[in-house]
């Protein structure tokens, strides 16, 4: 599960953290406009800049699609720093020929930033109006800035995660409703059906494959969707819609979710394994309040489970 940027915004130090590895590139690279990168599947997002004059056209806040982009390029597989030195003489680049005049620059060095789980945060950029030179010396210390605050990311990435599935946890929800919460939205509460006797019978080795599997599916559900997935604690997730509050929209996710959390193989079949889930809403500041939004949820999700499991109640 790749670091999203609401998740950035909520770690500890993340400006001052920026803008020291920025301070720190550009005493290597001291005539360059010096950036940082987050990527995502679609689009790379500028998160700061740092330019002594350079000339070059790279603001913060830009978003661009990656197609339209040169970091793309980047050897993220081999963690390869990309490097041109006079791009008007790069063929390959005609592409985004357009895009780099308007930007103007003409040299580029990036060095991918990459999680210790692999995952791909970023790029570490520096580039000029004019063709440049880029020395082994300084490009190597860009790689180790890079990695350095790759170190940075992963500890503040796990104080918000779920050791076992990935998922946020109990510590970034409660954090996330403090500070970034949306006008209004919906929450989640799942509880699985039938997940105990998988851990009786089968071990809680299995069990925690089970609770893997689960993540890895509420993740994909909700890849391209506005929200997030949490996981409280043994088989209980909580699942945030961000700005939904239509109760035909979020039946249609729920019975979504519960069809996607039903469907195991053959040597699980005897558990009938399956979720039921209990929703409530918010509409404004006076609605936010995470304990009490969970407490509805679970008065919901009690009567989802009374009435045979493996459904939905609205609170």
């Amino acid at each position: 599960m790749a670091i999203t940027v609401h998740e950035l915004n909520l770690y500890n130090n993340f400006e001052e953290m920026a803008n020291d590895i920025l301070q720190l590139a550009n005493e290597f690279m001291p005539d360059k406009l010096i950036f940082l990168s987050a990527m995502t599947q679609t689009h790379q997002l500028i998160l700061k800049v740092l330019d002594d004059n350079s000339g070059s056209r790279i603001e913060e806040g830009m978003s661009v699609a990656l197609t339209g982009t040169v970091c793309r390029r980047v050897n993220f597989a081999q963690q390869r720093p990309l490097i041109y030195p006079d791009m008007s003489k790069e063929p390959c680049l005609d592409e985004v020929r357009d895009t780099l005049r308007e930007a103007r620059i003409n040299s580029y060095v990036g060095v991918p930033i990459v999680m210790p789980t692999g995952d791909v945060f970023g790029t570490l950029c520096a580039v000029h109006p004019e063709s440049a030179a880029f020395d082994d010396r300084s490009v190597r210390m860009f790689q180790r800035i890079a990695k350095m605050f790759s170190y940075y990311l992963d500890l503040e990435r796990m104080a918000f995660r779920d050791a076992l599935t990935g998922l946020y946890n109990r510590q970034y929800l409660f954090k996330y409703f403090d500070e970034q919460t949306p006008a209004q939205g919906a929450v989640f509460f799942l509880d699985l059906d039938g997940f105990k006797k998988v851990n009786d019978l089968r071990g809680h080795e299995m069990g925690d494959l089970v609770l893997k599997e689960v993540a890895h599916r509420i993740q994909s559900y909700m890849a391209n969707i506005e929200g997030f997935a949490a996981r409280l604690g043994g088989d209980e997730f909580i699942i945030h819609f961000s700005g939904l509050t239509e109760p035909e929209q979020l039946g249609l996710h729920a019975e979504t979710l519960i069809r996607e959390l039903s469907a195991w193989n053959i040597h699980l079949d005897e558990f009938r394994i399956s979720t039921s889930i209990g929703i409530a809403t918010y509409h404004g500041e006076d609605d936010k309040d995470l304990k009490l939004l969970i407490k509805n949820a679970d008065n919901a999700l009690y009567r989802a489970k009374a009435k045979g499991k493996k459904t939905y109640q609205y609170f």
